[in-house]
């Protein structure tokens, strides 16, 4: 249609995407989708359906200025009524976020039996499929209750319109579900402690932390196996590894161990950690799981114990798929860094699938992470300060990855140390602790004297001193 809220209403089975129609106890679903400026693109929306369960069987889009009260026009909303009944959907599935009154009223003119999914309700279905620990569990949980709470209350304000009675319970059904909020925050509290410990576990052993951030399908997967060490044992590995993380993050020594890359946009809610050599340097990298379009703040926060694990890296790899779009690439690395907020460490921006673009492509993806760094750096976010030059790759047959590594290893924090001291048992305990913590990077013998090169991370180097010194730095 040619009028200024066009719509395309599309039931034809020939527009599914590949896997939507491939199970056949999915539920059918109908999308909609609005954008200001340019006709809705649906495939990426098509796709998280199906991975949420759903067989698309049409869809509704429009080019039009968002409706404070459907999100699509008024049209819109009354074709996508009439597509819904048509095609029996399960639900509708919308591809963007939808306020507690636009929900109850694009409900409120479908079947009974036809639910309302904005992108933010879908993100957390997907979530809920691939929580598979304590930590991931108790996030998703926060999450949906913040998701519903205002929903909630928009539900008593309707009821108690219509009938003074309910208000009483539904007072006591929005205090039930603040309540639950306190709790879950309270225990992600008690979590976040056992972590913390953990990574000062790991930073005392002489491991450098790494961690990967970006959205799903950037290739963090890929790339963290890249990165990882090649354990031909790595059930029997030694060291931090051993054990899994609080938060139940799978610790993998290689690739032996690591979670599937596939093309889901979650396999897993929470991190997994490997060991790595980086330029020389012992490390666990850390790849945690992939942003979303469309998740709002509250649903973001919701996931610290996950930004936490990039926000307390030693560095941080921000990966960014160089094959989209420079628009895509901004808005991806923008929401990304405001998400983050602040890091101890430097961030690298990695542009991965380089093997599928040109130079200029390339050039473009650079220039739109120089442009998101000044931005942010006028909007005084904190991690625009923690930037570094980004660095391009191809997780895929490893082109770059060596630069790659060489900017990590130079990010990391470093001290360096030479000393001489008396070769007897205490020093050769002392060159033992520090040859288990990574540090000693040279050893020369002349006579009754020792003379020791250190180098690696500074408290550690530091410890090592002090034992080759004479001390015991407090520990057995």
């Amino acid at each position: 249609m040619s009028r200024d809220d066009a719509t395309t209403d599309d039931p034809d089975p020939d527009r599914r995407g590949g896997t939507e129609a491939d199970d056949p106890d999915a539920a059918p679903a109908v999308v909609a989708a609005r954008s200001s400026d340019a006709e809705p693109d649906t495939a990426e929306i098509r796709e998280l359906a199906a991975a949420a369960g759903y067989a698309v069987v049409g869809e509704v889009t429009q080019r039009r200025r968002e409706d404070p009260t459907y999100g699509l026009g008024r049209g819109g909303a009354e074709d996508l009524m009439r597509l819904a009944a048509e095609t029996d959907a399960a639900a509708v599935i919308y591809d963007g976020s939808l306020s507690p009154g636009q929900t109850f009223s694009v409900g409120d003119l479908l079947p009974t039996d036809t639910a309302v999914v904005d992108r933010p309700r879908l993100a957390l279905e997907l979530f809920g499929d691939a929580a598979d620990s304590r930590a991931a569990d108790l996030q998703l949980e926060l999450a949906r209750l913040r998701y519903e709470l205002p929903r909630l209350r928009e539900t008593v304000a309707r009821d108690s319109s219509e009938d003074v009675r309910l208000r009483p319970e539904g007072d006591g059904r929005v205090r039930d579900v603040e309540r639950r909020i306190e709790s879950a925050e309270h225990a992600l509290d008690r979590l976040a402690d056992d972590r913390e410990k953990r990574r000062a576990e790991r930073r005392e052993a002489g491991f450098d932390l790494v961690a990967l951030a970006g959205y799903a399908n950037a290739g963090k997967s890929t790339l963290a196996r890249r990165l990882a060490d090649d354990v031909d044992d790595p059930e029997g590995a030694d060291g931090p590894d051993d054990t899994d993380d609080p938060d139940g993050a799978s610790i993998a020594g290689g690739p032996g161990r690591s979670p599937s890359a596939g093309d889901r946009p979650f396999e897993t809610l929470s991190t997994a950690t490997r060991r790595a050599t980086l330029g020389g340097r012992r490390a666990v990298v850390t790849d945690t799981v992939g942003f979303l379009d469309g998740l709002p703040h509250e649903a973001i926060r919701s996931f610290r114990a996950t930004l936490d694990a990039v926000r307390r890296a030693d560095c941080a790899l921000l990966v960014v798929d160089a094959s989209e779009e420079p628009a895509t690439v901004r808005r991806k690395l923008r929401t990304s860094l405001s998400a983050i907020e602040a890091t101890d460490g430097p961030v690298i921006p990695v542009l991965t699938k380089v093997d599928r673009v040109g130079s200029n492509d390339l050039a473009a993806a650079a220039d739109a992470c120089e442009s998101v760094a000044d931005a942010l750096d006028a909007d005084e976010v904190p991690v625009a300060g923690s930037l570094r030059s980004p660095v391009p790759v191809s997780a895929r047959n490893g082109a770059g990855l060596g630069e790659l590594v060489d900017a990590v290893a130079d990010a990391l924090p470093t001290a360096t140390a030479a000393m001489t001291v008396p070769n007897g048992g205490d020093a050769q305990a002392a060159l033992s602790w520090a040859y288990d913590r990574g540090v000693v990077s040279g050893v020369e013998y002349a006579g009754e004297t020792v003379a020791v090169e250190l180098a690696g991370r500074p408290d550690v180097v530091a410890a090592a001193e002090r034992r080759l010194a004479g001390g015991d730095d407090g520990e057995s």
